[in-house]
């Protein structure tokens, strides 16, 4: 047996999923499927009898579920998890709770089996690659604000932003994201837009649970969805997002073009477009995440002269994203999540740029 593959324990209730997961995963030669186990407690015997390296799990399972077995997992010997979700709200809502308690990553189960099985399949084999060399992050590592906060009540024209904050996150990204918005204060001045790689139906319910956590008004962007001060809007799933000013304000634009860098949505569209609509106002931000998306497009924040701002090493789940940035000379600053709320507060400057607004909107009219 080679000892340089990846070992990978697949748990899942259906006996359909434990033929096909393990075919889908060893059509590559660097991973090995050591064993399937049908629910929590075989789960947890297989691990103390087959040390993987990897666990792909199922959290709808009878007998004792994924949630209580991750809970398991990460208390007594904690390995990287990559959830196996159902496509539905219920799926959304319980894979949330995983990703909370110290799950890597997770993939949707095909709706269509035959259809999308190899899509599935790259994507699976590609997160268990990266979880297998990643440290696990214990669930508490990270701490938000601990209470319900208060929110600055929304208007409908609100304060112009005084910078305009586009963030690229995906793998570690809603345990990252919901720790930095919690630190944000609720006159946070600048505007906040994220592009998460996340699937369909996922957003919605982070931008909701995002919402809950942060003193920020967040919402899942639409097209037309005006850019304010202290508003975070999330990229919906599959589609694309852009801005756009104009003369009665400024605008999310949203669009199903081609995928780009293999995502939709993908953070150099959303970075290409805050660097030619905000240039100096704008704030490139790449964050946790496997593969290179988003680095290209820091480059051109900076080129338009914003700021450009890679999250550090060893305070990413996996420095893919930032790393790709930082090779190709792209990031200003490179930042640790913890210092990133006030390093974000000090350049958007607390009330910076409130003052002069009717200026500055008249002069953004003549673009």
């Amino acid at each position: 047996m080679n000892m340089n593959k990846v070992r990978v324990l697949v748990v899942d209730d259906s006996a359909l999923m434990r033929k096909l997961i393990p075919q889908m995963l060893e059509t590559d030669g660097s991973i090995e499927v050591v064993g399937t186990a049908m629910d929590g407690n075989f789960c947890l015997k297989k691990i103390e009898e087959l040390q993987p390296h990897v666990i792909t799990l199922d959290l709808q399972m009878p007998g004792m579920n994924g949630i209580d077995t991750l809970k398991e997992i990460m208390r007594r010997n904690p390995l990287p998890v990559i959830v196996v979700s159902s496509h539905s709200t219920e799926g959304a809502s319980i894979t949330f709770k995983a990703l909370g308690l110290g799950a890597f990553d997770f993939v949707t189960k095909p709706q269509d089996a035959s259809a999308h099985m190899a899509e599935t399949a790259r994507e699976l084999i590609a997160k268990i690659k990266v979880a297998a060399n990643c440290k696990v992050v214990r669930p508490g590592t990270l701490r938000g604000a601990p209470t319900r906060p208060e929110k600055v009540a929304a208007s409908k024209s609100g304060p112009t932003p005084s910078r305009v904050v586009a963030i690229g996150i995906s793998t570690g990204g809603p345990q990252a994201l919901e720790f930095l918005l919690a630190q944000l204060p609720p006159d946070f001045p600048g505007t906040i837009l994220v592009v998460q790689h996340m699937p369909e139906g996922f957003t919605e319910m982070f931008a909701r649970r995002l919402d809950e956590l942060s003193a920020l008004r967040v919402k899942e962007a639409q097209s037309g969805d005006v850019l304010q001060a202290g508003r975070v809007l999330v990229c919906p799933g599959s589609r694309h997002m852009t801005v756009k000013r104009l003369p009665m304000g400024e605008i999310v634009v949203l669009n199903d073009d081609i995928p780009v860098n293999g995502h939709r949505p993908s953070v150099d569209v959303l970075f290409r477009s805050v660097a030619e609509e905000f240039g100096p106002l704008s704030i490139g931000v790449l964050m946790t995440g496997m593969g290179d998306d988003g680095a290209e497009g820091l480059g051109a924040v900076k080129k338009a002269g914003g700021m450009t701002i890679a999250q550090s090493e060893e305070s990413c789940v996996v420095y893919g994203m930032p790393k790709a940035a930082i090779d190709r000379g792209y990031a200003t600053r490179v930042i640790a999540l913890d210092v990133l709320s006030s390093t974000l507060q000090a350049l958007c400057g607390r009330n910076e740029g409130r003052g002069d607004s009717s200026a500055r909107k008249a002069s953004r009219a003549g673009f």
